[in-house]
């Protein structure tokens, strides 16, 4: 992995020189997202059931109004941050997702599953925008599902098809199963510094990349090549591109230049191309390698049909986010999200993402603004390539797009900033084999079937003191500890105020956790360990309060 020296070295190798990029007003535009980011998807807001953009965006707003969206406290660089980005994650009842070594837990889209219906854990209009939600889920899996090889762009039209699968969506419930894959992260992205978090794979940035700081406040980045998250202003069409010399591009503005071929736009950069070669085929064979990054167990695979197991909720104001980062190879401009891959996905498992801008807090968009300095804009790239040129696409309020195959795997993306505030709801098939309430439940089982009551006395004692038996056992001890309730009491009870859904099973998992306390204080050898747990706890927790 490139080590932050050597990014700073490539950013002083390209200086003041911008890499091209190209925007619908290009020519050459459709050629390039067919040859080189045919991963993406466009659904324009027209093409999308109108009932349906009511009820999303009404979901959206109440989130907001009850103050549901919040910033995470997430590890980038060493260094614990917040996001600049409020977050809320909704999905599959039981369900976690992990990204900056954070843990975030779901609050149920309330469809019509046993294990949700019948639950008063939140009120009503937090029930219905949960429900709202989810049915965007549901359209949002079938309507992937359907893509077919060479999709790139679901043009305004009929959408009769569209609604019955709505329709019939919420007679049903989509349970997403759990992931078989150990929950991983990419190693790329806790480099970038002010990315969003989604892994530096390829998107946390998907990792978003990762670790770039998924929209970090408070730091500052030294010339990484991703940042997560970064912040939005207006951006002016004098800011959108620098090219190089021979380089003749067009940005995103009102006026075209004469484009040129991408073979002649790919010369100026050979020279850069060569000398920096060594540092991209570096960071491959280390990246192929693992170094540099947790060592996940050996990736599942995404298969049909889609099944899009929880949603990160975003929402960026350009107005409440200061010193937002230009962005530094392409000259694009503002960034709200740096570069990075999504991160913690099943591989090859699609991306979708719902856009929508308002312009007030009633969620009203005023007419009439210029779109090329008001519009929101996703950029993407060719991840480690300097050759060939970045797209840049521009999103109305109500679009979707999709990353799909392995497009968060082999590009990065980053988000533009645009003059309004911003929701997005991205939609994941998140790695959850070892981030579910079930899995977590199940491996208190196994620590404390080693673990004897007696009837009479209520004493305890060890059922076996296998060395091998009581080492397993503090693992999961500490796993429920440290991944869980650490987590939990940072992060998870916020939200215990708007959806309860979660504080019963935590204070059941905080009652085996004890119970293992027990059996740590039963045996000599343990007794140091489990006390320093206990003592860290609870200063932790006391601190944070």
């Amino acid at each position: 992995m490139i080590c932050f020296s050597q990014r700073r070295r490539l950013l002083h190798e390209l200086g003041d020189q911008k890499i091209p990029f190209l925007g619908p007003s290009n020519r050459g535009f459709q050629q390039l997202w067919d040859s080189s980011y045919s991963g993406l998807v466009l659904r324009k807001s027209c093409s999308v059931p109108a009932e349906l953009h009511c009820r999303v965006q009404a979901a959206l707003l109440t989130l907001r109004r009850k103050g549901c969206l919040l910033k995470d406290l997430v590890r980038v660089r060493d260094r614990d941050v917040f996001t600049a980005v409020s977050r809320a994650l909704l999905g599959e009842p039981g369900h976690t997702y992990r990204y900056l070594d954070t843990r975030l837990f779901a609050i149920p889209w309330h469809s019509e599953d046993t294990e949700v219906k019948g639950q008063n854990c939140c009120d009503p209009d937090l029930r219905i925008a949960c429900k709202a939600l989810w049915e965007l889920n549901t359209f949002l899996c079938s309507d992937v599902s359907q893509l077919k090889e060479g999709d790139r762009l679901a043009q305004c039209g009929k959408v009769e098809g569209e609604a019955k699968v709505l329709e019939e969506g919420e007679t049903e419930s989509k349970h997403s199963e759990d992931s078989k894959n150990s929950e991983g992260e990419d190693s790329e992205s806790r480099q970038s510094e002010e990315g969003d978090t989604e892994s530096k794979h390829s998107e946390e940035w998907d990792i978003e990349s990762k670790h770039s700081e998924e929209g970090c406040s408070g730091s500052k980045q030294e010339g990484g090549w991703e940042t997560e998250e970064g912040e939005s202003s207006q951006v002016k069409p004098s800011e959108t591109s620098v090219p190089c010399p021979g380089w003749t591009t067009e940005a995103f503005s009102g006026t075209k230049a004469e484009p040129v071929g991408l073979e002649t736009q790919e010369k100026p950069v050979a020279q850069l191309k060569h000398s920096l070669s060594d540092y991209h085929i570096q960071d491959k064979e280390k990246h192929a390698g693992g170094q540099g990054c947790s060592q996940p167990s050996p990736p599942q695979v995404h298969t049909s049909p889609v099944k899009f197991n929880v949603t990160l909720l975003n929402y960026m104001d350009p107005t409440q986010m200061s010193q937002l980062k230009e962005e530094p190879y392409y000259g694009m401009g503002k960034m709200a999200v740096g570069w990075h891959h999504d991160e913690n996905l099943i591989t090859h498992s699609p991306v979708a993402v719902y856009n929508y801008s308002c312009h007030d807090d009633k969620g009203e968009c005023s007419e009439g603004s210029s779109v090329e300095k008001s519009c929101w804009r996703i950029g993407l790239k060719v991840a480690w390539d300097i050759h060939t040129p970045g797209l840049m696409l521009p999103l109305e309020s109500g679009d979707c797009y999709y990353m799909k195959d392995d497009l968060n795997n082999t590009h990065q993306h980053c988000v533009l900033a645009g003059d309004t505030a911003r929701f997005s709801s991205t939609h994941r098939v998140a790695e959850c084999s070892k981030g579910t309430l079930t899995y977590i439940q199940s491996r208190c089982q196994e620590a404390l079937s080693n673990l004897h009551t007696d009837p009479e006395t209520g004493s305890h004692s060890l059922v076996t003191l296998q060395p091998t038996a009581l080492q397993h056992c503090e693992e999961i001890h500490n796993e429920v500890e440290f991944e869980w309730l650490r987590q939990y009491w940072f992060q998870g009870q916020r939200y215990a105020r708007f959806c309860s859904w979660w504080t019963g099973p935590m204070e059941q998992l905080e009652k085996d956790w004890k119970l293992m306390e027990t059996m740590s204080v039963s045996h000599p050898l343990l007794l140091s360990l489990g006390a320093l747990g206990l003592c860290q706890c609870r200063a932790l927790s006391s601190n944070h309060i």
